[in-house]
C-alpha cells in the first residue's frame, strides 16, 4: 500500500511566546537603529549575520552590519518602522519575518525579510534582505 502525502504541509503550531519573541526582536531592532546605538544593535544579531540593502550593498559579518547600519542611519536619520506582515517558522528555532519597512525621513517604502534564529542567549537576527517593491526605484 502506498501512503498519500498532502501536497501542502501546514506550518506546525508554535508556542505564542516564540512568535512574541520574534516580533519583539524586530521591534528592538528598529528602536536600536533609531537610537543609533551600536552596542544595542550588536546584541540583536548573530556573529555571522549579514544584510543585503536595497542599494545593493552586501554587509557580511557582524562588524560590517553594525558599521553599515550606523553609516546609513547617519545619512538617513529619522524613525524606522517595520510593519510585520507575516512570521513563518521553518524550524522550531528559525523564523522568516516579512514586512513593510519605512526608513528615515523620506517617504520610500521598502519590503524587508529578516531571518531570525534562536541561540543560547535568545532570538537573534541572522540575515536581513531589503528591497524596493516592483516599480519603485531603490534610493
Amino acid at each position: 500500500m502506498a501512503a498519500t502525502i498532502p501536497a501542502t504541509a501546514q506550518q506546525p503550531a508554535r508556542p505564542p511566546a516564540d512568535e512574541a519573541a520574534v516580533r519583539d526582536i524586530v521591534q528592538r531592532y528598529t528602536r536600536a537603529r533609531e537610537a543609533n546605538d551600536p552596542a544595542a544593535i550588536e546584541l540583536l544579531f548573530t556573529a555571522d549575520a549579514d544584510q543585503y540593502t536595497s542599494s545593493g550593498e552586501w554587509r557580511r559579518g557582524l562588524p560590517a552590519v553594525v558599521k553599515g547600519m550606523l553609516a546609513t542611519s547617519a545619512s538617513n536619520p529619522g524613525v524606522r518602522a517595520i510593519t510585520i506582515a507575516a512570521v513563518r517558522f521553518v524550524t522550531p528555532d528559525v523564523a522568516i519575518v516579512d514586512g513593510e519597512y519605512r526608513t528615515g525621513t523620506d517617504t520610500q517604502r521598502l519590503w524587508t525579510t529578516l531571518i531570525v534564529k534562536r541561540e543560547a542567549k535568545g532570538w537573534r537576527i541572522a540575515a536581513i534582505r531589503n528591497m524596493a517593491p516592483a516599480g519603485q526605484p531603490a534610493k
